[in-house]
């Protein structure tokens, strides 16, 4: 996709999200997490290590006040493909984590995650949950106590 226009990306981007509509692509049981925390009036946001070409659609769509995500370098209209930030990933996303936690200050932190590269910052949680996680992730979990599930 480098060097490809916005307008292209913007399409594709549009596409795939569409093609994710809540009721096909995401798991109820984590539908219904979402909107009980909605309904609870906590702030909710999207911490992912994906890029910004897509996450931000997906949060939007999922009603999520905020997305944090990989930053992706553009060249004027014409996507670069290069890294704009570093990759919202491991120690990174610990690092985002405790960025929201200024900027939140008084909120508590829950969070849910299905990746071993996901442990740390589930561990600087007020509350966290690994979610469909495979079984290295789910032995670093139990290592450090946290809880885990399984969404159909």
């Amino acid at each position: 996709m480098g060097g490809d226009a916005r307008p292209i990306i913007e399409a594709w981007a549009e596409g795939f999200v569409a093609a994710l509509h809540p009721k096909g692509a995401f798991r109820a049981a984590g539908l219904a997490v979402l909107e009980a925390h909605r309904s609870a009036g906590d702030r909710l946001v999207l911490l992912s290590a994906s890029p910004d070409l897509y996450v931000p659609l997906i949060g939007r769509m999922l009603r999520f006040e905020r997305t944090v995500c990989t930053e992706i370098r553009w060249d004027g209209e014409r996507l670069n493909g290069t890294l704009r930030t570093a990759n919202r990933h491991g120690e990174e996303k610990v690092r985002c984590l405790e960025r929201l936690r200024e900027e939140y200050a008084h909120a508590q932190v829950t969070a849910y995650a299905n990746s071993l590269s996901d442990i740390p910052h589930l561990k600087l949680a007020d509350r966290a949950q690994l979610v469909n996680g495979n079984s290295a992730a789910r032995r670093a979990a139990a290592r450090v106590g946290i809880p885990m599930a399984d969404w159909p």
